[in-house]
This record gives C-alpha cells, sequence and structure tokens, in this order.
C-alpha cells in the first residue's frame, strides 16, 4: 500500500483539489483489492492505482468529472470481455473530492496579515500565509491549520493554485512597490477575489502605475481597494475582522446547490 495520506497532504499544503478513488468492493475475476487507492488531479494526472487497464482508464475520467462537478460518486463496474461476454468481474469504488475548500492567500505576515490568520482559522477557508521574513512567517500565534509559505511572492504565485471560484488574494506587505508589483501579477490570473489594503488614494496611485505598464481597466477593475466591511474599527485585529466578514459573506452568497450522492454502473471491457 503506497502512502496516500501523505500525498493528500502534500497536495492539501499546494491548495491543489483531488479525488481520492478506493475501491469499496470487488467480487470474481478483478485487478485489485479492495481499499486500493489512487489519487486524480483535475487534468489527469494521477498517484497509484486500482488495477490499470480499461478499468482504470474509465476511472480517472469518471473521478475527472467527479472533480468538475465537485460532487462525491460510488460507481459500480461490471468487467465484460470484447465479445460481449460477462467475466464475472464487479469492481465498485467511491470517489471522494478533497481539497475543495475556498482558499485564501494572504501576502503578508504583518500585525493585520497575522490577524487575518486567525480570524479565518474555523471557517471554511483553507488559509496560507506567505511572506519571506522568516521572524513574521514563523510566529508563536498563530493557528495550527494556516499555512507558512517562507517565500518569495513570486515563487508561491509561480505554484499555487489559482481558480475563479475557490481562490481569494490578499495583499498587505510591508512595501507599497511590492503590493503593486503583486497586484500586477495576480490580476492575469484566475482569482475569486482580489483584495488591497489601504486609502482610496494608495489605489487610484497604484492605478495609474499599473495602467501606464499595460494592465487593462477590465483587470484593474478586479480588484478591490480598501478592502473589508466598515465595522468602524482600525486596530489591526478590527481591520481583519472586517475583511473576514467580507470573505465568509462573499463565500455564502456564491455557494453551489448541495449535491446528493450518486450511484452509477458502467461496463468495462476487460
Amino acid at each position: 500500500m503506497w502512502n496516500w495520506l501523505d500525498k493528500l497532504t502534500e497536495l492539501k499544503q499546494q491548495g491543489t483539489s483531488c479525488a481520492l478513488v478506493t475501491i469499496v468492493e470487488n467480487r470474481g475475476s478483478s485487478p485489485r483489492e479492495a481499499g486500493a487507492k489512487m489519487v486524480v488531479l483535475p487534468d489527469g494526472t494521477f498517484f497509484g492505482t486500482i488495477g490499470g487497464g480499461n478499468l482504470e482508464h474509465q476511472a480517472l475520467l469518471d473521478a475527472k468529472a467527479c472533480l468538475e462537478e465537485r460532487a462525491p460518486k460510488r460507481i459500480r463496474y461490471v468487467l465484460c470481455r470484447k465479445l460481449g461476454q460477462c467475466c464475472g468481474g464487479v469492481v465498485e469504488v467511491f470517489m471522494d473530492i478533497m481539497n475543495t475548500e475556498p482558499l485564501a492567500y494572504i501576502f503578508g505576515a504583518g500585525h493585520v496579515g497575522q490577524a487575518l490568520a486567525r480570524a479565518l482559522s474555523g471557517t471554511p477557508f483553507a488559509t496560507h500565509l506567505i511572506d519571506d521574513r522568516v521572524e513574521w512567517i514563523n510566529a508563536d500565534h498563530l493557528p495550527a491549520d494556516v499555512a507558512r509559505h517562507e517565500s518569495s511572492w513570486e515563487a508561491f504565485v509561480e505554484k499555487a493554485t489559482w481558480d475563479d471560484e475557490r481562490t481569494s488574494a490578499i495583499v498587505m506587505t510591508y512595501s507599497h512597490d511590492r503590493d503593486r508589483n503583486i497586484i500586477e501579477a495576480i490580476t492575469k490570473l484566475p482569482a475569486r477575489f482580489i483584495g488591497l489594503i489601504g486609502s482610496k488614494n494608495k489605489w487610484l496611485e497604484f492605478q495609474l502605475r499599473l495602467r501606464d505598464k499595460g494592465i487593462s481597466p477590465e483587470k484593474l477593475a478586479r480588484v478591490r481597494c480598501p478592502i473589508g466591511l466598515d465595522i468602524g474599527g482600525k486596530s489591526p485585529q478590527e481591520v481583519a475582522l472586517s475583511i473576514a466578514a467580507e470573505l465568509v459573506q462573499l463565500h455564502h452568497q456564491s455557494l453551489r446547490q448541495p449535491r446528493t450522492l450518486r450511484c452509477e454502473e458502467r461496463s468495462v471491457v476487460a
């Protein structure tokens, strides 16, 4: 049995959604035993095996469809010979969808960034805090469920998951130039929400410079600045609470209708 738990942990750290495909029952002639697992990514990349051949090929297609629908599924595969005569093998698999929670990327582990990470703990968001300053990213009082990235913003943006339904990016570093460079980069990527901490004047100045660099008004219109609901407070914790409230509100407003578990059957050439 391969270490699928480590792979799921790695993908969660990256914010990458996946399908965990498990054989829950097998009867007759079948290539793998119950409990065999593979992990499938949205692009069809997979790890592990449930037996190879046409069974695994069809399971990969079904797993990709589950990821697109963001719904789990139980499928019964009846293994048949090429001439259509059943060879007696039946394999049932359960496809569970993992790591589909909304993502919050906080660029900057300063006072407000850390407070925002704390405020989002326990919410539906998978929170990622990004900063290349060792002493800030390794703060002692951050919740255990916050993923810390001691990394340059460029390296993180390159490897992160960008999804127009899952990803929220909040920019609040210690440098205006760095904030502007991050905004320039991420407005070119898919995201559900892009927020910039600061005043209206800061954002007006950013827009002038970014337009001079060829960033279109449509891309700039995706950025919300100032961010956060107007609750009247200005301390780091109050600002963080206002931003967290806006993100959670946006998430619940955009939730899809809940889907029930579906069971299906396939005939697969053995």
